[in-house]
């Protein structure tokens, strides 16, 4: 028998890096393409609670607010939600990895080939320094 959890989830992809804030020191930072510092003031401190947090839109760089409720699972998914400046806020951390092959073949399904292109380039080569840096599979408790 199935049981329904109430679940609350936030987005990494919400704290993308602002483009006035993409800067060449700033990005060359593992983990410098997410706006960690947002994520860090509007998140962490409230968890536990109902709030809301800015969400980035990249298409039209502009903002909108999800409101976050306080159900009994919460769950913050992307790679970046395991940043080391965040501490240890979670109660366990998944990693979950595919084939370039396969992260590529979305990427072109979920944006366009265009923009899969740019990712190719330059997004997934940023990620993987990030994961590499802060050794982000092996700090996980679950690897899938």
């Amino acid at each position: 028998m199935a049981t329904d959890i109430k679940t609350s989830i936030i987005h990494m992809d919400d704290f993308f890096l602002h483009p006035n804030l993409r800067t060449p020191e700033r990005l060359i930072q593992p983990g410098g393409n997410i706006h960690y510092e947002r994520f860090a003031e509007e998140v962490l401190p409230n968890l536990g609670t109902a709030f809301e947090y800015r969400v980035f839109d990249c298409t039209t760089r502009s903002y909108a607010t999800r409101k976050i409720l306080p159900h009994p699972l919460l769950i913050v998914e992307g790679a970046y939600s395991h940043h080391p400046l965040f501490g240890n806020y979670m109660h366990l951390r998944i990693f979950s990895d595919i084939s370039p092959s396969i992260q590529l073949k979305r990427i072109k399904k979920r944006n366009g080939q265009q923009a899969a292109a740019i990712f190719e380039r330059k997004w997934i080569p940023m990620e993987e320094k990030y994961i590499s840096t802060y050794d982000i599979r092996h700090n996980a408790d679950i690897v899938l």
